[in-house]
């Protein structure tokens, strides 16, 4: 947003980015509240939902629907293996793509924390249709960005 004509000065309370980013660090501190008594971090707990919505998933392509790089994601993913949450095994047709399944135990966890979603939903203090819309929004305005951030690259 840009500084009204009367104000030159530039406020914080006037940047998109600040207040996304504000949001986004309150739900931060919601979701490691609710995923603690699970033993899961927030990039732990939707790594798990995108593998139970997808089933097994290339590192690749994990990063991709996360968009997370593979720097923070491999150290991510050993730890789940450690865990017991994940498999990982390479291709072998191709060494260096790396393919991951939830285990039983990943499954399992998924299931238990299920509430979670319900939780952060009540948390908002918004409604159902309400929330549905500002994803809808925040959708749209991160596609219009990358489509911004592609047309410079």
């Amino acid at each position: 947003m840009a500084p009204r004509k009367s104000d030159p000065t530039i406020r914080i309370e006037q940047q998109v980015c600040f207040t996304l980013h504000a949001a986004a660090r309150a739900y931060d501190g919601l979701y490691r509240e609710l995923l603690a008594p699970h033993g899961l971090s927030y990039p732990q707990y939707l790594a798990l939902i995108v593998l139970g919505q997808s089933g097994s998933q290339s590192v690749k392509e994990i990063g991709v629907a996360l968009r997370l790089d593979s720097g923070t994601l491999s150290p991510m993913l050993k730890r789940m293996e450690a865990a017991g949450l994940v498999t990982r095994r390479r291709d072998r047709g191709d060494e260096r793509r790396v393919t991951v399944a939830l285990t039983s135990t990943g499954r399992e966890r998924l299931a238990g924390v299920a509430e979670v979603q319900r939780e952060v939903a009540r948390a908002s203090g918004l409604r159902v249709d309400e929330l549905e819309a500002l994803m809808e929004v925040l959708r749209a305005t991160a596609a219009s960005v990358d489509a911004r951030l592609g047309a410079s690259a």
